[in-house]
This record gives structure tokens, sequence and C-alpha cells, in this order.
């Protein structure tokens, strides 16, 4: 019998509590109040409750009543959701936009074109990753990401479509309180050597180690940038950082830029990445011309 249990059925239920009557209700729908009454009666015999107490001059919800329409709600929820995201595929929208970002990329800018592509994506469900070095792209090789953002220099692949998106300019960068700071300068590589280095490193199989980067004897190594920087800040090492983390804390004084012989300093190129089997959809080429326009009004 419980086949019989209609969209249309639990609609009506949800409109008659939500205008107090049924002559509303069929006001609301522009149905006839016989067709409404019938739809009711129809729906009581299906589920075999009596949703309304009929004993006064106006049928009110029955505590039975109350508590199918909280589940009439959800399904007939349940149910424009799945029909916003049918209409979604069928207007070349992806089900489900997964996308992977290393955390150099700029948080303030991410943030902003997310926001707006909920805006002009409601109904589109969005899942990010923020992994570091190899992370991205190992999202990739999952499946479990659609687009990833991060520097190729790190990995070397080359069986990926890959767009040059914006360069992050890394710096050397040590806390004033380190005995580092206070050195004649510029510092020589030797000198760098003997000091401990603040490194990332990487769960992942797919990094290439950068050995031109790697220059201390004593290497700490991070999983994360963030937990790095604290370090950083605490005074126990050095390390290159994006420049726009550490913008804040260099004008502050908390940290100051290296003045080195062999300079460290460099671009790291980040690039849209996806598998060339599975292409971005409309949503996915939305979000990366946001990204573009964002990063080009920066």
């Amino acid at each position: 019998m419980i086949d019989r249990l209609t969209l249309d059925q639990l609609r009506i239920l949800i409109a008659i509590a939500e205008t107090g009557s049924f002559s509303a209700a069929a006001r609301r729908l522009g149905r006839v109040q016989s067709a409404i009454s019938q739809s009711v009666q129809s729906l009581e015999a299906t589920l075999g409750l009596e949703l309304f107490d009929r004993s006064g001059k106006i049928p009110i919800l029955s505590e039975a009543g109350r508590a199918i329409l909280t589940d009439a709600r959800g399904l007939v929820h349940g149910a424009d959701l799945l029909r916003a995201r049918a209409e979604s595929i069928a207007n070349d929208i992806e089900p489900e936009l997964a996308l992977a970002v290393d955390p150099v990329f700029p948080t303030h800018i991410l943030m902003e074109s997310l926001s707006a592509l909920d805006r002009a994506f409601p109904q589109l469900p969005v899942l990010l990753f923020t992994d570091g070095l190899g992370g991205p792209e190992q999202r990739l090789r999952d499946g479990v990401a659609r687009l990833a953002v991060y520097s190729l220099l790190v990995t070397g692949a080359t069986d990926l479509q890959a767009e040059p998106l914006t360069d992050i300019p890394f710096v050397p960068v040590v806390a004033t309180t380190h005995p580092l700071s206070k050195r004649p300068t510029p510092i020589s590589r030797i000198e760098l050597a003997e000091v401990t280095q603040l490194v990332l490193t990487d769960s992942t199989p797919l990094t290439q180690t950068l050995r031109g980067n790697l220059i201390g004897r004593r290497l700490w190594r991070f999983a994360d940038l963030q937990t790095r920087l604290d370090y950083l800040l605490a005074g126990f090492g050095w390390c290159n950082m994006p420049l726009h983390l550490v913008e804040k804390h260099l004008d502050s004084g908390r940290l100051i830029r290296l003045r080195l012989i062999e300079d460290t300093s460099f671009l790291a190129p980040l690039y849209i990445v996806h598998d060339r089997t599975r292409p971005p959809g409309r949503a996915g080429k939305w979000l990366i011309d946001d990204l573009r326009s964002r990063l080009a009004r920066s």
C-alpha cells in the first residue's frame, strides 16, 4: 500500500499545515477544496493513519499527522534537490565539484570565489581538500578530486591537463628573535647550512625533492604550512615562505626577510590541473574564470 504514496499528497499535507486549513491550501495550490480533501483521505488510507482530528469545526493535525508532516517535509525537500540535481547535470553542470588546493594559494581569494560559486550554482555540492606538495595531485589520481590547484614543479607530472593560474613568490625569512637575524648581511650559504631549516614534508610518493632548496644540515619537517609558520615565528629556524602569508609578520617586525649571497627566493607557478579524460563542466569552468578574475584584481 505504501507504494501508492505520492509527492503530490505530501505537498498537499504540507500546504494544509502551513496555511491552517483545507480551503487555504486549495487556494495556494490552485485546486478545488474537494480535491484537497480527497487527496488527504487517500493519503490516510495509504498510511493507515488518521492525520487530522476532525472532531472540531476545522480539522487539525493529529499527533500522528504532526509526526508524518516532519517526514513529508524531508521527502519533498529531497525530491526537490533530486530534480534540481538532474536539471543541473542535463545542463552540463557537474553533479559534484571536488577541488583539491595547495594551501599556498591565497585563502581569501579562494573563499571569495567559492562563495560566489555557491551563489551562481546553489544546488551544486562542493567538496574542498587542502593538501600540500603532492597531495592535490594524489586526490586527482585517486579520482577523489575533479580539479586541483598546485605546482607541477612538485611532482613533474606530464600526463595531466594543466593551465597556468598564478605565480606565488617565496622568500627566505626568519624570526627577529633568532640569532640568524643578527648576523651581518649578506649571509653565505655556509652560514645558512649551520642553522635549522624548517621544511615541508609529503605523505604521498609523488613529490620530487627540490634539492636546491634544502640547505640546512638540520632539517625539521612539517606536514602543513601553518604549523611550520608557528615554529618559524617561535624562532626555531628559517625557511622560504609564501610572501602573502608572511607580509603582515614582516610589517609588524616579528619576521625579517633574509639577505643572502645566494638568494633562495623563487616563484612557484600554480596550475589548474585535471585528468585529461575528466574536463571541468560548466561550474568548474566558471570557478576557474572567477579565480583568474580575482587574481588579476588582487
